[in-house]
């Protein structure tokens, strides 16, 4: 029996599929998770979550967020997430640049925007380290 996958964004839903496995960067640790998996809520980690679907593994790179698994549903909440074939370097090398030129004047920075460049600097350079690994 298949797992159903949902990965969900606040702007939109990234990932809808049945699939065989899917492999989740967590706090603590990466997870495999298989069909009929124990019920589990545990916090995503900035990295790359991989997808099996027969003989084809996929990749997407998600931002940190919170995944439900409940038998043989799985549920992703990322503040990002983006297809491994869809990340551009120039993009991600740009926003590191950008996140990093702001930070540089947190003191002036509310704490919410502090938070936010923080997961968006996490979250280029797991796209960066997806796309250089995969070469």
């Amino acid at each position: 029996m298949p797992l159903s996958l949902e990965i969900v964004t606040p702007e939109s839903r990234v990932y809808s599929d049945t699939v065989d496995t899917v492999v989740i960067p967590t706090l603590a640790g990466e997870i495999g998770i298989l069909p009929g998996h124990i019920p589990l809520l545990t916090q995503v980690a900035d990295g790359e979550l991989r997808v099996t679907k027969g003989p084809e593994t996929k990749g997407l790179v998600v931002g940190r967020g919170f995944a439900q698994i409940e038998g043989d549903r799985v549920k992703v909440l990322a503040e990002f997430a983006v297809h491994e074939a869809q990340i551009d370097e120039n993009a991600a090398e740009k926003a590191i640049e950008r996140a990093e030129q702001a930070l540089k004047g947190r003191e002036k920075l509310d704490p919410a925007e502090v938070e936010y460049l923080e997961n968006l600097l996490r979250f280029s350079v797991a796209q960066l380290g997806v796309k250089r690994r995969r070469r």
